[in-house]
């Protein structure tokens, strides 16, 4: 499914202590009273889920009605799903079983409403940079429009009911992206994973539980959703987070001093600017040094949304979906060299 290249992009702009912070985003999981949980339903009763969350956004007078495209992800190819995942719109699981599901992605990409992956919806608010209080309250005016029409199953002790026990409560998985390249490189991030899950948190990789990360990027994210409100669970998230952010940069500010360092990120811009081949995990690591290069002020030239435009832009799914399903690992090493090199022409060391 390829994005409405005329529309800015969520990604393309700065946020809030974007220097460290790369994105927010805001989960809500809901279920619909009367249906079983999305793994006990039949084809025809997801059917139903779909057309019906559907209309709750789109058919009524609210002012978001025309802001979002409603797709059948078992109308999309695998690559289009790939490239969802990539975007961190869908998860790999509901990638992984399209059948009887569908999402409503907002025109910039900042919302995307999962239907049928664990639970019946998943509302996805993210944005760039710190931003947890305004991507919830976008959350949660989504969910109070959804629940006029869908009345989601709600329990007075229990609060919002889920497939997973985990998610009881709020029903709330907040996160921030965070790039920590220092603090992984001088232990720092090691110490603070060890005592993260004492004060209610956890720490993963780029892509979520179970994944491991890539370019020193880590989402920290809250653990508990039972007994706490949303307030609350997003205040502890932005002191935990804050303390992280001045972990990293007295980490950074040391990292900054060492020549060796310096030089690493000067290596990677040229390689950009002249490599005719570009492997993804060969970027992934180069994008890393770039971005500390760019929020530090050691390369002219690339602001921190463009950056992140250009990794959005030569990811694998990504290449296929705009260049050809066919495209073979060679031929996006090449192509994903070919839109860096014009994507850093103009940069320099600062």
């Amino acid at each position: 499914m390829s994005a409405n290249n005329d529309i800015k992009k969520w990604y393309e702009s700065e946020g809030e202590r974007s220097d460290v912070v790369i994105s927010t985003r805001i989960r809500l999981a809901r279920n619909l009273n009367g249906y079983p949980f999305p793994h006990l339903m039949n084809q025809a009763q997801m059917k139903e889920v779909c057309e019906k969350v559907r209309d709750a956004l789109t058919g009524g007078n609210s002012a978001l009605r025309n802001s979002f495209r409603y797709v059948e992800a078992d109308k999309l190819s695998t690559v289009a799903l790939a490239s969802l995942v990539e975007r961190h719109l869908i998860s790999p699981e509901f990638a992984s079983a399209p059948q009887g599901r569908a999402i409503l992605l907002m025109e910039d990409e900042s919302v995307c409403i999962m239907i049928n992956e664990e639970d019946h919806v998943r509302i996805q608010v993210m944005g760039s940079g710190m931003q947890l209080e305004k991507a919830y309250d976008m959350a949660d005016k989504i969910d109070t429009l959804l629940d006029e029409t869908l009345n989601f199953a709600f329990d007075e002790e229990l609060g919002y009911l889920t497939a997973c026990p985990t998610n009881l409560g709020t029903g709330m998985r907040a996160s921030v992206m965070l790039h920590l390249p220092a603090s992984e490189a001088d232990g720092t991030l090691r110490r603070v994973a060890a005592n993260l899950g004492k004060i209610g948190a956890a720490i993963r990789g780029s892509y979520g539980e179970g994944s491991r990360s890539t370019g020193a990027m880590y989402q920290i994210s809250n653990q508990v959703t039972l007994g706490i409100s949303e307030k609350d669970t997003l205040s502890n998230l932005t002191d935990i987070t804050n303390q992280i952010i001045s972990l990293e940069k007295k980490s950074r500010a040391n990292l900054l001093g060492s020549e060796s360092y310096q030089d690493s990120v000067w290596r990677a811009l040229g390689l950009l600017k002249s490599a005719r081949v570009m492997s993804s995990s060969e970027f992934a690591e180069l994008y890393s040094a770039l971005r500390v290069g760019v929020a530090e002020g050691l390369i002219n030239g690339m602001t921190l949304g463009s950056l992140s435009e250009a990794y959005e832009s030569v990811q694998p799914a990504r290449l296929m979906e705009q260049y050809g399903e066919t495209m073979n690992s060679s031929q996006r090493d090449r192509k994903r060299a070919e839109i860096l090199r014009e994507a850093f022409k103009n940069t320099d060391i600062a």
